[in-house]
């Protein structure tokens, strides 16, 4: 029997919203990243040959649960190995038959941050940390991830399982690490949240430029991560951030799904609920001097959000503060923002001469969307045609596609 379109919308939900946490639940009970996926792969498909049949379950997320853990069951018992893994096969029998943490309120709400805490362990490297985290928990794809990383989707899989493999081999403990060794791991903490953000607030691809679901989510770990640090001033400047980029969110996207520009944005349809708070976190941890990324990445934010509209917008302010960011992250994509913002303040030869001496952004539809943009304002139509067609041809968002069109009818 074909499984309904309602059965299918219901599995694509809990796959997209509660995978991380099904995983972080199982990855913490089964000590085994690599048990814990397959054993949450299988569960999905029971999932499409049962709720058809029976029905969809009270409580979809804690079904697919309890059928993972029955799963890993079956599997340790086939094992080799099985009189060694006896404790874990017993601690799996008490949960089967205690009261299910997932059936009355949901996963615990912080488990995943948990998660990501353990997953960013220093024995990995920067970057195969916040990958495997997305990965795993975060509910970005690995072409996502790559996406975020300027990277290929077959080279990012081959750092996540190399990642996995270490994790196993170095018997890495999958327990919530001490207060004392959060700060080390803050960092890698950040960089996914921010990533898992950025992938909510503009969708690297699919038919919608958002997915809500991913950028809630961002914000509500933020939250409790700035509550257990209150005096680490980059989580607060990362909360803030995140609140300023949201409140624009509704205003992003036109009636009929199209993209709207922050030039063209209604700013009275901003929330300003966000805005102020955002704005009253920023002002609260500036002045203590400890002053990093994230926090002047909201305070870029805070200019547009503060601007009464795109002509007013203090432009010179952005390029300097895009220049202090280069002190921490001299990467292409801060270069880009810069260049854009250079050009938006009078210099666009300037900003011409920063974005070609860029590498490594043939594949980055932004770059060519600013070139685009530079190019126009200095007259030169048809290499800004070129420009906009290598953006088209790299872009994956149909949206963002339809945008790209709309800008090339515009150029005679």
């Amino acid at each position: 029997m074909a499984l309904s379109r309602t059965s299918k919308d219901e599995i694509e939900r809990v796959v997209r919203e509660e995978w991380g946490r099904i995983l972080a639940s199982l990855v913490k009970t089964l000590g085994d990243f690599q048990l814990a996926e397959d054993c949450l792969q299988d569960a999905l498909i029971s999932a499409f040959e049962h709720w058809e049949r029976s029905g969809l379950p009270r409580s979809p997320a804690a079904w697919l649960l309890k059928v993972a853990r029955r799963k890993a069951i079956d599997r340790i018992r086939r094992d080799r190995g099985f009189a060694a893994k006896l404790p874990e096969l017993t601690y799996l029998y008490e949960l089967e038959n205690s009261v299910d943490d997932v059936e009355e309120g949901g996963v615990i709400s912080d488990e995943r941050l948990q998660m990501i805490f353990i997953c960013c362990h220093p024995a990995l490297a920067e970057k195969s940390r916040v990958a495997l985290t997305l990965r795993s928990l975060g509910g970005l794809s690995t072409d996502q991830i790559a996406a975020a990383f300027l990277d290929t989707g077959e080279a990012m899989q081959r750092r996540i399982t190399r990642a996995k493999i270490k994790i196993k081999g170095a018997g890495i403990a999958y327990k919530v690490p001490e207060v004392e060794d959060l700060p080390e791991r803050l960092a890698s903490v950040l960089r996914t949240l921010y990533l898992i953000f950025n992938e909510g607030y503009s969708a690297s691809s699919g038919e919608a430029l958002t997915r809500v679901d991913l950028s809630n989510e961002a914000i509500r770990l933020a939250r409790i991560t700035a509550h257990l640090m209150l005096d680490e001033c980059e989580v607060q400047g990362l909360l803030a951030l995140m609140l300023l980029h949201d409140s624009r969110r509704s205003t992003r996207v036109g009636g009929n799904g199209e993209v709207v520009t922050l030039k063209h944005q209604n700013r009275a349809r901003w929330n300003r609920a966000k805005i102020e708070e955002g704005t009253a976190i920023l002002q609260a941890c500036l002045p203590l001097g400890r002053t990093g990324p994230y926090q002047i990445q909201a305070a870029i934010s805070g200019v547009h959000a503060h601007s009464v509209d795109w002509k007013s917008t203090d432009w010179a302010q952005i390029v300097e503060l895009y220049a202090a960011l280069l002190c921490f992250e001299n990467t292409p994509v801060v270069q880009l923002n810069q260049a854009v913002a250079m050009s938006m303040a009078g210099t666009p030869e300037r900003a011409l001469e920063v974005l070609s001496a860029l590498e490594g952004m043939e594949s980055y539809v932004p770059y060519h969307l600013a070139r685009a943009e530079v190019l126009g304002k200095l007259g030169r139509t048809l290499d800004a045609k070129d420009a906009l067609c290598l953006a088209l041809e790299h872009t994956q968002k149909s949206v963002e596609a339809e945008f790209i069109r709309t800008k090339l009818g515009y150029l005679h």
